[in-house]
């Protein structure tokens, strides 16, 4: 019938369930399974403060003559979102787990150093970041004159491309009538495995 007119395409790797199973790949000069790659997904929110003495972080950067966020540590939208994105990735929770805002030791934190704190857990359960993608949705204050700024001090930190985009809201809801800033971030983790000659006594 019309149906058979096209032969069928192979079903590569198919599994009883119907999804494909991806077995070994080369990336680079590395072969990995899927099992090795995993993506992780990272949200956070925070409200513009009206107290005037809160200063506006973002990537590190502080914006000079911005109303600040509110928030228990520095309310740094774009680590705090960096950090949720790996702790997902690696299945190690999220950052409401290890840095709760009832924790007075992280009042006021640099959300930089949450940052570092995160990407030694993940180096300790053997993945490696390959990047992060960060989207921003503000209608102020403008990225785009520090995006450079703010890309190379997370890169340095991660020890990994971070990428920001800066997207307005066009007016709509709460971060289009001015009132807070969101990050939306997606991050790559590699599995690092133990090379040949790891743990042997070099000469």
């Amino acid at each position: 019938g019309p149906q058979d007119h096209h032969p069928r395409r192979p079903r590569m790797g198919a599994s009883p369930t119907g999804f494909v199973s991806l077995g070994p790949f080369a990336l680079g000069a590395f072969t990995m399974n899927a099992a090795d790659l995993r993506v992780g997904q990272g949200f956070d929110i925070h409200r513009f403060s009206d107290d005037p003495a809160r200063v506006l972080v973002l990537g590190g950067s502080v914006f000079d003559g911005e109303r600040g966020l509110e928030g228990h540590s520095d309310a740094d939208a774009i680590p705090h979102a960096c950090s949720d994105a790996l702790l997902g990735a690696a299945g190690l929770g999220d950052i409401g787990m290890h840095f709760p805002d009832t924790d007075p030791r992280w009042e006021g934190a640099d959300s930089l150093t949450l940052l570092r704190h995160v990407v030694a857990l993940i180096t300790a359960d053997s993945w490696t970041v390959s990047n992060i993608d960060c989207a921003v949705v503000c209608e102020r204050p403008k990225l785009a004159p520090r995006r450079d700024e703010m890309q190379a001090t997370l890169s340095g930190i991660v020890g990994a491309p971070v990428t920001i985009k800066g997207n307005r809201a066009e007016r709509l809801g709460a971060i289009g009538r001015t009132e807070g800033i969101a990050c939306f971030a997606t991050a790559l983790l590699v599995r690092r495995h133990a090379s040949a000659d790891e743990g042997t006594d070099m000469p």
